[in-house]
């Protein structure tokens, strides 16, 4: 273990290059967050679908995303999408990061939107409005006040997966700590910075929802 006094002086030293690292995993959590945000309403409105074969759909897809490493999945679509696609490779990993995360939001807003009474739906469809138009402004938004909780824990959960994108060489927080800490001979050192790091976007992601939970909170009353 490294003594206090070297885990501080060299936390200090590599200050530059771990907050461009915080940055590009911050952005990849992100974008993959809201696309994955995206992806996970959809696949939430097959599933809840009268059509059949659209559920099915919902099924398969989440079951793959459920039944299969991260890592094999981020390998696949990766390699797949800058195969099919000249994206860059932040893109290529942004996308491959929100198709995972998408399955799981899918099913939170699955929950979500079947959890608020039925007669929500039928006092939209009594004032003229259609299904599509009752869903977005009747049902999607009490779905997402409910959502926020656990769509929380799905970012935190997200921005730790987000590391992952090491093993494609992004240069996030856990390359850029690997690298140094081979480099440097001094792994462990590096280890726990980055684990600062990491705690400190956790933190800020924490505060975020928090805030966003009691700004729905008031407009409710």
């Amino acid at each position: 273990m490294p003594s206090f006094a070297h885990f501080f002086n060299t936390l200090f030293s590599s200050t530059d290059v771990f907050l461009d690292a915080m940055w590009l995993t911050l952005k990849l959590t992100v974008v993959s967050i809201l696309v994955g945000i995206v992806i996970g309403l959809i696949f939430a409105l097959l599933k809840i679908s009268n059509i059949k074969w659209l559920g099915w759909i919902s099924d398969v897809y989440v079951f793959l995303v459920r039944g299969t490493p991260l890592i094999v999945q981020i390998f696949i679509l990766y390699f797949g999408i800058s195969g099919l696609f000249l994206l860059p490779d932040f893109w290529a990993a942004s996308l491959a990061l929100a198709f995972h995360n998408g399955a799981y939001i899918s099913e939170i807003f699955r929950g979500t939107i079947q959890s608020i009474d039925k007669g929500q739906m039928e006092a939209g469809r009594s004032l003229g409005m259609s299904n599509a138009l009752a869903m977005r402004r009747v049902i999607l938004p009490q779905a997402f006040r409910r959502a926020l909780p656990p769509l929380g824990n799905q970012f935190i959960i997200g921005l730790k997966d987000s590391s992952l994108a090491a093993f494609i060489s992004m240069n996030e927080l856990f390359n850029v700590a690997t690298t140094l800490g081979s480099n440097n001979f001094d792994e462990m050192t590096y280890l726990l910075i980055v684990a600062v790091y990491y705690l400190i976007l956790v933190a800020l992601l924490t505060i975020a929802v928090h805030l966003l939970e009691k700004k729905f909170a008031v407009s409710d009353r």
